[in-house]
């Protein structure tokens, strides 16, 4: 089993919130449970993670253009505008302390971005708040962090859930990216960088296991 174990969320990406919706729930079964709208003209829809048969933090976020946005561009947020499928576009880890992991990783030679406020309301009207990093030039390819502060975290909620089995970065040569993630001093919490089989592409590997068993790879 590999999954990064400081991992807060995987990302999951795609050009239409309900088609991604809907795309999810025919693989897996699992019809995920609305989110929210984002100020960044997105809206996401949820659902948790169980590791080793406990339900844990983790979730998996769908997420998509807000169909009630007020602008009609696409937007840029995790490669969305581009993206004309769904797609494992991103994740986050959640380190003990944010500020310090970026001096860090920028003392190391690497700079994930500043630390940021973003909130959104839940259906029900709650306020999340939370901070993560939101470099102009983030790369996706490695992880954004995020500190939830007094905010639950939403994979804690009353969300369908579904079972991880594994989640890493395949790369043709893994060093490079490796050593980035390095910078963070997070150890194996971070990620893990496999090296690509020949012919295969460069992306992360999601695999999950639905309720009756079957294995399922995005």
């Amino acid at each position: 089993m590999s999954i990064p174990t400081l991992l807060d969320h995987i990302v999951i990406a795609g050009p239409d919130l309900q088609d991604l919706v809907d795309w999810f729930a025919e693989r897996t079964g699992v019809v995920a449970a609305p989110g929210g709208a984002h100020p960044t003209g997105t809206a996401n829809a949820l659902v948790a993670l169980t590791i080793d048969g406990a339900r844990g933090p983790q979730y998996i976020e769908l997420i998509g253009p807000n169909p009630h946005r007020s602008e009609p561009e696409l937007p840029a947020t995790f490669g969305i505008s581009g993206l004309r499928e769904p797609r494992v576009e991103a994740y986050a880890v959640h380190p003990d302390d944010i500020e310090a992991t970026v001096a860090a990783a920028r003392a190391r030679g690497y700079d994930p971005g500043d630390v940021s406020d973003l909130s959104r309301r839940t259906p029900d009207g709650t306020l999340l708040q939370w901070r993560l990093t939101r470099g102009e030039n983030r790369r996706l390819d490695v992880p954004f962090l995020i500190d939830w502060g007094a905010t639950a975290q939403p994979g804690l909620g009353d969300i369908p859930t579904i079972e991880l089995v594994s989640f890493v970065r395949v790369e043709p040569d893994p060093e490079p990216l490796q050593r980035v993630l390095n910078a963070y001093g997070l150890g194996d919490g971070a990620a893990e960088v496999v090296a690509a089989a020949p012919g295969e592409a460069a992306g992360f590997r999601l695999t999950l296991r639905t309720a009756d068993g079957a294995v399922v790879e995005l």
